[in-house]
């Protein structure tokens, strides 16, 4: 056989093998995905119901933990429990295909792996951990375009608001996400990490407690006055709050006369029940935070 047609030959037998091997790749990947996708989830973990619904899986949600309250459609499921109380049995009786557990529930992902029903293991992290998780339960749900649409809309509402505050003067901000009614009592804010401190960052706010590597800290009233805050937000997870409600709690604050967050009247409390769940509302939040701290 002459040189040119061996060369030709060799040429054309690649091709088919590389064919054949992008073919063959294709049809697994198709399988091996189609093999993946749940149609009856059970949800432990509140936030990550959210997301879900957010990327379209909201259909193949079965059942869903005792705290569930969004979006409204939860409400008419079956409660299984929540992340100290799992109904393992309840669960079991269910069939589901995909159970959404949170990190910390070994017990509950040790039984289910004996009863051989996959799991998903969340646990909260950072700002972008919600989009990397839409995106993680695209692809585990069947939903990858639906999902990146999702996150991508979100990551644009967040870029946004950084435009809009870039440049302008990052108050040194307290962001309390708990605290006794009334007193300043038992105050825990966030501290150098998690989505808390990312959304803070994002609103163009800077963290008093930004050096604490921890998602959050109980902060004390020494702490507070040594650390003085230009301004002080309150997170408050609630549908609304009544003015005189709203006025009592920054009444609170007036003990601290010294801190310039109370001194120039920079004590702002905000509600939403969305405000401190790491999901799909996520990006209102961060709204809600700039216009507070750049009104």
């Amino acid at each position: 056989m002459a040189t040119g047609q061996k060369v030709l030959t060799t040429k054309v037998t690649k091709g088919i093998l590389l064919s054949l091997f992008f073919f063959v790749s294709f049809v697994s990947f198709v399988v091996d995905v189609g093999a993946q996708q749940p149609k009856r989830i059970v949800s432990l973990v509140p936030n990550v119901t959210e997301i879900l619904y957010a990327i379209g899986a909201g259909p193949q949600v079965v059942a869903v933990s005792s705290y569930d309250e969004e979006p409204p459609a939860v409400r008419a499921l079956p409660k299984v429990g929540a992340l100290l109380d799992p109904d393992t049995e309840r669960i079991l009786t269910l069939r589901p295909d995909l159970v959404i557990t949170y990190g910390s529930q070994v017990d509950l992902q040790s039984q289910l792996t004996r009863a051989s029903i996959p799991f998903f293991s969340y646990r909260h992290g950072d700002l972008a951990h919600i989009m990397a998780t839409m995106r993680e339960l695209g692809a585990r749900t069947g939903h990858v375009a639906d999902a990146e649409r999702a996150a991508s809309a979100l990551e644009a509402r967040i870029a946004a608001v950084r435009a809009r505050v870039k440049g302008r003067p990052r108050p040194r901000t307290l962001l309390v996400f708990e605290r006794q009614s009334g007193t300043l009592q038992n105050i825990y804010a966030s501290a150098g990490r998690g989505f808390l401190h990312d959304m803070l960052d994002a609103a163009g706010g800077d963290d008093v407690l930004a050096e604490i590597e921890k998602e959050s800290a109980q902060a004390s009233i020494e702490n507070i006055l040594t650390r003085a805050p230009d301004v002080i937000l309150e997170l408050r997870s609630a549908d609304r709050l009544s003015a005189a409600a709203m006025q009592r709690e920054v009444s609170s604050w007036s003990s601290l006369a010294s801190v310039p967050a109370v001194r120039n009247h920079r004590v702002i409390v905000l509600v939403g029940k969305g405000l401190t769940v790491p999901g799909p509302r996520v990006a209102e939040g961060i709204e809600q935070m700039a216009k507070a701290l750049h009104p």
